[in-house]
This record gives C-alpha cells, sequence and structure tokens, in this order.
C-alpha cells in the first residue's frame, strides 16, 4: 500500500480534531456569554437548566432595580445602601463567581478532552484556566468592594437625625476638626449649616466663625441651666467651639446620647440661627485630607500665596515655620494636602477669612464630583469615609441628599459669613443673625423665579473689591454672596 493510499487516515484525524477544537472553544464561548448554555447544548442538562435559571434571575433583578433606579430613585439607592443589602451582594457575589468559575471547567470537560490534538489539549484547558481565573479574580474584587461600601455606610451613616423637612428645607451641620481617637477636649474649626430647599436642591450656607460668645442654649438644652443667659466666661475662653468640650466634660447631662459634644453643639447652632437641624456631620481634618486625594483633588483660583505651616502654640509658645505656600494662581490644581493647607492655614489671616476658604473647597468639591469619580474611585472614598467621625445621616436618606446634590450641583451657592463687620463676636446681635437667616432663605428660593443679581467680585481668600479684579492686599471679608462662585474665582 502507497502512501497516497494511507493519507486520507490523518486527514480525517484532523478534521476531528479541529473539530473538537472549535467545540471546546464554542463551550467556552457560550458559557462566558450566556453561563449555563454549554451544558444545556452539550448533554449535562440538569447543571445548565440551574445555571441558566440562576442567570435569569439575575437579569430580572438587575432590569428591576434599574427601574426603581429611574422610577424611584431615592428608594432604590437607600435599599443598595443599606448594609444588610451589601453584605448580601458581598456573599452572593463569592458564591456565583465561584460557581461561574466551575462552569468553564466543566465545558471543557464537557467538549471530549481525548478528541483534540495534543496542541488542543493544551488551548482549550488553558483558556478555560484563564477565564475562570478571571472570573474568580473579578468577583473578590467586586465582592471586596461590596464589603466596603458596608462597613463605610455601616460604620458612618449610623442615623440617628430628623428625616421630617422643616419649612420644606433640610439644615445640615457640618462640623471639621482635629479629632484623634480619644475625642476628649475637640474644638471644631469649622462650622458650617447648609439649608438645602428639599425640591430644588438650591443651598444656602450659614458659617459662625469658632470665637462667637454669649451662644444661647435653647430651653431644652440641658446646658442652658449652667449658662442661662448664653454660654460666656470673665476670661472670655466660652467660645462657640469650645461648647463641644463643654458637653463632652458634662456627660451626665446626656443620659443615652452617643456624642454629647455634637448634640450640645448642633442645639446651640440651631438656636443662633433659627433653623431646626436635620442632620450632622462630623469631619476629622486627616479624613478630609484622603477625601481629597481619593477623587482625585480639586481646582481652585488662589488670589494670594497661602502659607502652608507657620502659627504659634498658644499652649507652648513654640513657633513653627512655614514650609511653603499655595498659589498665587488661577485654576490650580490641589491635592489633599494642599486643599486642607488651603482650609486651615492661619498665618497672615483672620478666622474669618478662613471660614471663606473653607467655604470655597466646599464649593469646589460640590461643583466637580461627579458620579463617574465616585464609581471609579469608591474603594479610596470609602476608606477615606472611615476617617469621618460620624454623622447621624441614615443609610435611607442617602438617595434623597445624593438627589438633591444633583440637582443643586448647577445652582448658585449662596453663602453667609456671620463676620465683621456684619456680626461682632464679642457681642454678636442674635436677633439680625436670625433675620439674616430668614432673609437670605426666602431670597434662595426666590431665585428660581427671576435671575439673581450678580454680587460683588472677590477672592478665595475671603477678600473683596470694588473692582471685578480683586485685590490681593485687601483684608476686608465678604460676609454675604448671593454666588459663592464669584467668592472662590480669580478674575
Amino acid at each position: 500500500m502507497t502512501a497516497l493510499e494511507t493519507s486520507p487516515l490523518p486527514d480525517a484525524q484532523t478534521r476531528s480534531q479541529g473539530i473538537a477544537l472549535r467545540r471546546g472553544l464554542a463551550m467556552l464561548g457560550m458559557t462566558l456569554v450566556v453561563p449555563g448554555s454549554a451544558q444545556l447544548a452539550g448533554g449535562n442538562e440538569r447543571l445548565g437548566r440551574f445555571a441558566f435559571r440562576t442567570w435569569q434571575v439575575l437579569i430580572a433583578l438587575a432590569v428591576l432595580f434599574a427601574i426603581l433606579l429611574l422610577t424611584f430613585r431615592s428608594f432604590a439607592i437607600g435599599l443598595y445602601a443599606n448594609p444588610i443589602t451589601l453584605q448580601l451582594l458581598r456573599w452572593a457575589t463569592l458564591v456565583l463567581g465561584f460557581g461561574w468559575a466551575l462552569l468553564f471547567v466543566n465545558a471543557w470537560r464537557i467538549a471530549n478532552p481525548p478528541a483534540l490534538s495534543p496542541r488542543g489539549r493544551i488551548v482549550i484547558p488553558g483558556i478555560a484556566f484563564v477565564m475562570a481565573l478571571v472570573v474568580a479574580f473579578g468577583s473578590w474584587t467586586l465582592a471586596g468592594a461590596f464589603d466596603a461600601q458596608s462597613r463605610l455606610f455601616g460604620n458612618v451613616f449610623t442615623g440617628g437625625g430628623k428625616a421630617e423637612t422643616s419649612h420644606g428645607r433640610y439644615n445640615v451641620l457640618l462640623l471639621g476638626g482635629d479629632a484623634g481617637a480619644d475625642r476628649e477636649g475637640l474644638r471644631p474649626d469649622t462650622m458650617i449649616v447648609a439649608s438645602i430647599d428639599a425640591d430644588t436642591g438650591r443651598t444656602v450656607l450659614f458659617s459662625l466663625p469658632r470665637n462667637l460668645q454669649w451662644a444661647p442654649f435653647p430651653d431644652s438644652s440641658p446646658l442652658k441651666k449652667l449658662y442661662p443667659n448664653g454660654y460666656w466666661c470673665k476670661d472670655q475662653s466660652c467660645l462657640l467651639n469650645a461648647v463641644y468640650t463643654l458637653a463632652t466634660n458634662h456627660k451626665d447631662l446626656y443620659p443615652g446620647v452617643k456624642n454629647p459634644g455634637v448634640q450640645a453643639t448642633k442645639e446651640v447652632i440651631g438656636n443662633i440661627l433659627g433653623l431646626d437641624i436635620n442632620y450632622w456631620a462630623l469631619v476629622d481634618l486627616k479624613g478630609f485630607q484622603a477625601l481629597i486625594d481619593a477623587v482625585g483633588g480639586i481646582d481652585l483660583d488662589v488670589a494670594r500665596k497661602v502659607p502652608i505651616g507657620g502659627g504659634t502654640d498658644l499652649t507652648t509658645g513654640k513657633k513653627y515655620p512655614i514650609k511653603g505656600y499655595i498659589g498665587p494662581g488661577k485654576d490650580l490644581h490641589l491635592d489633599g494636602y494642599h486643599a486642607l493647607w488651603f482650609a486651615r492655614s492661619r498665618e497672615g489671616s483672620t478666622d474669618y477669612e478662613r471660614m471663606s476658604r473653607q467655604k470655597c473647597v466646599l464649593n469646589a468639591m460640590v461643583k466637580q464630583l461627579n458620579p463617574v469619580t465616585v464609581i471609579t474611585k469608591f474603594q479610596e472614598i470609602a476608606k477615606a469615609g472611615e476617617e469621618i467621625v460620624a454623622t447621624d445621616l441614615p443609610t435611607s436618606q442617602i438617595g434623597t441628599m445624593l438627589d438633591l446634590a444633583q440637582k443643586g450641583k448647577s445652582l448658585p451657592l449662596s453663602s453667609v459669613s456671620f463676620a465683621p463687620p456684619l456680626i461682632l463676636p464679642v457681642k454678636p446681635d442674635f436677633a439680625k443673625i436670625r433675620q439674616v437667616v430668614s432673609q437670605k432663605i426666602a431670597a434662595s428660593e426666590a431665585a428660581g423665579d427671576k435671575p439673581a443679581d450678580k454680587p460683588t467680585s472677590a477672592a478665595p481668600n475671603g477678600t473683596t473689591s470694588a473692582s471685578p479684579k480683586p485685590s490681593s492686599s485687601s483684608t476686608a471679608v465678604k460676609t454675604q454672596t448671593d454666588d459663592l462662585d464669584d467668592v472662590c474665582k480669580v478674575s
């Protein structure tokens, strides 16, 4: 028998091996696109039906959630943000990912490995192994993200605030200070109330100076008995930011209250402004720095250079050197470290200038943070978020607040700083403060019906000038503006 007569046998074998190779690749592709379909086609119908039905249920749940997100956005986000939901998603992701990886191994088995060529016996299991590994790694990573979110929402958004609006508005107290593991003696340097329209998201920021005296406690406050005429001491040490420490040192007056310092501060600030505070958030400055880094930094205009470092320790008298400067410049990109120093620097400026700079940082975060950033950098944001000391905003209200933030993002951010010359911290006119708050809120609500007049230009350091271009040497503080962008830009 000649070689020509024996050649058809190898050709038939080669064709058979080619068919087996294509079948194996098809099985793996089917498993990738529709888990369970390879098993249904390959004869393992029981496993195939289970996997396929599971896949159908997952698609149905995803579609249902998408519908909820479009029709009942706040409810959908609140449901997702619940720590229990996130833990269920975490374990479901791990189990489903492991099961999907096993389907690739099974698809390789039903592809009939003995029928493959020697090369095919390497290619098919190699591809199956890589696909299984990718799926397993992806599910492990996604499960880790769900776990991080669960910890964030569970540890930070503890609840306890008031969900009912007051005159159609949410009033949120924002406190910032150097907070360590021991909260004794904490004095928040940043005290801002964001009053948010519950329908439009239009917001007014009210900031109070840390050195405000004679702060009146409401009748409902236990500290009213200690200071019936307002928080004042002969040595003038009874400042607004010391209320936190005062209440912490009198925990017995707040039985059952987890954070007496914040509760007392919330009571007195609400009474000063004449507002019913819904929620509060206390932020450690280190957490603030990490949060700015997590979102990739912020862009700010800096009218004049702001020192990094400097100042004197009031206890020891030690002077700290200036390590550098921020700015001046337009549209500067600041990381967390530099944004923090821009907000907190005291050297060569007043507390009132710091108040303006702090609001400029908040304004930049509100305007520049976008959903894509949140999604792509959530792990970093979640880690930074755990540096937030606490907030009494419940997870069920996160969706509502996000909706309002999105609505208000394109609207001017109105602002009032209760600083000189508007208010004298040594002897504040509380009736005037409440009057300004009422007028500013009314003007903000009316602004939706007509364009607001453009206020005088001002610099990020809180200075103002009569001309469009701010003066870097001026030290006067602009206490009111209808658009914070005008205070936080360089013309």
